[in-house]
């Protein structure tokens, strides 16, 4: 077993789970930097002393491959390969006295809000004045920018308020500081995530001040995309659509969760709306932003649900034609309001109903994309990958939405770069085009 001095040794950071954990996995690299700690992000190459596991403990699915990755290091560890195992995050957060007793072989279990304990752990000091300094994870001319931490929402499935605590925002000026010092370093695009978006400002201002937020961070030199996520349909705060249409810096995209449209379900789940106010609030957003891309998410087999509840949600998906749309089988979460329902959808009815939505939007999907044919998109230049640059416009989110694909051959794009391109032929989730 090696016995060198945890100052000096290398720091494999592993990232399991949604984009708000990209985010923590930065910040805490940032931190380690600047103890001067060398980190590293998800190195298969490098040989590593110390890993640390950042947990996702969101669904079932997430929370098998958390633990599948800690016993994978546990016996690495054990093997010797690496000196010390921590493990952080949500699952960690949840879970920490069971994940002791059943993996003893982890060194330190910390939570979401645990930074300063873990950096401490190691030698390290937690640095407040550290604004904006994150070792980005992502291509830099993109980065996630988490406007707040936690949930204060009912939502009878869901188990983020458990792992993630309440509802804090940052302060405008300290996210348009971190805006800044991104900019600075060729960042070009901001995807603002939170647990919900809506409620930013309420705990801080007591008042909602979304709107406010992105006015200000249009005004960051260097910025010139600017996408929301995560935006919760109860309570929406309609101002951000002004927004929206009048800076030329915010793109026209909208991420909106509504995970279902039957009132019985909706209300079984706690979500602060009906049916008609959701079939209302796309109405009012798309009349005052126009062409604007909306991506949603949905829930398959919550308990109780119907095979009329399960139609209405493809009526539904129909008729409002989200230019995006994702969805997932309903996990029954310990602690959760809706674990004390019988979860009585079999799995196999869960799986066909996802089926039949993706097949549904996979339809809808196609249709929207030929449509594009032949406009002109501004595309942001992400990567070159075989015979083809690979971007995405500004309908486009990274890693779940479309992507743009520009033939290599006889051209020259410089990743990173804005091109203006020409749509040439589309698939059902992705385009082809040349610059124009």
């Amino acid at each position: 077993m090696r016995t060198k001095s945890t100052k000096n040794n290398r720091v494999n950071v592993i990232t399991l789970g949604c984009s708000k954990n990209v985010v923590d996995s930065e910040v805490l690299m940032g931190q380690l930097l600047a103890n001067d700690i060398e980190a590293v992000h998800e190195s298969k190459t490098m040989a590593s002393d110390i890993v640390i596991i950042n947990t996702c403990g969101f669904i079932d699915n997430a929370k098998q491959e958390s633990i599948d990755t800690i016993l994978h290091f546990a016996k690495e560890k054990a093997a010797g390969k690496i000196d010390k195992l921590i493990v952080t995050g949500c699952l960690s957060e949840r879970y920490k006295p069971d994940l002791e007793k059943e993996i003893p072989n982890v060194d330190h279990f910390f939570g979401t809000r645990d930074l300063p304990l873990l950096l401490n752990t190691l030698g390290a000091d937690y640095k407040n004045e550290l604004v904006g300094e994150r070792m980005l994870t992502t291509p830099r001319h993109f980065a996630y920018l988490k406007i707040s931490e936690g949930c204060d929402r009912p939502c009878s499935f869901c188990a983020i308020p458990l792992m993630r605590g309440n509802h804090i925002s940052k302060p405008i000026e300290k996210l348009v500081a971190e805006a800044t010092e991104l900019a600075a370093k060729g960042t070009k695009e901001l995807l603002l995530i939170a647990q919900d978006s809506t409620y930013y400002g309420l705990d801080i201002y007591k008042d909602r001040k979304l709107a406010d937020l992105m006015r200000a961070l249009a005004k960051v030199e260097g910025i010139e995309w600017i996408r929301l996520h995560y935006a919760f349909p109860s309570g929406f705060p309609e101002d951000i659509l002004d927004v929206m249409r009048e800076e030329p810096t915010i793109c026209k995209y909208l991420d909106i969760p509504l995970q279902h449209i039957s009132d019985a379900m909706l209300k079984s789940m706690r979500r602060g709306t009906t049916r008609k106010k959701t079939y209302e609030l796309l109405t009012r957003i798309r009349e005052k932003v126009p062409g604007i891309t909306i991506r949603t998410t949905m829930i398959a087999g919550y308990p109780g649900e119907t095979e009329q509840d399960h139609q209405e949600m493809l009526q539904f998906i129909k008729e409002a034609r989200f230019d995006r749309l994702g969805i997932f089988t309903y996990s029954h979460e310990e602690n959760t309001h809706a674990y004390s329902l019988i979860d009585d959808v079999p799995e196999e009815v869960k799986q066909d109903r996802v089926a039949a939505v993706m097949a549904l939007q996979q339809e809808i999907s196609a249709e929207i994309n030929e449509a594009k044919v032949g406009r002109i998109e501004k595309v942001l230049i992400d990567r070159k990958e075989g015979m083809y640059y690979i971007g995405r416009s500004e309908a486009d989110s990274p890693e779940v939405d479309n992507e743009v694909l520009i033939e290599a051959k006889d051209t020259y794009l410089r990743v990173g770069s804005f091109v203006n391109c020409k749509i040439t032929s589309a698939g059902e989730f992705d385009l082809f085009a040349v610059p124009f």
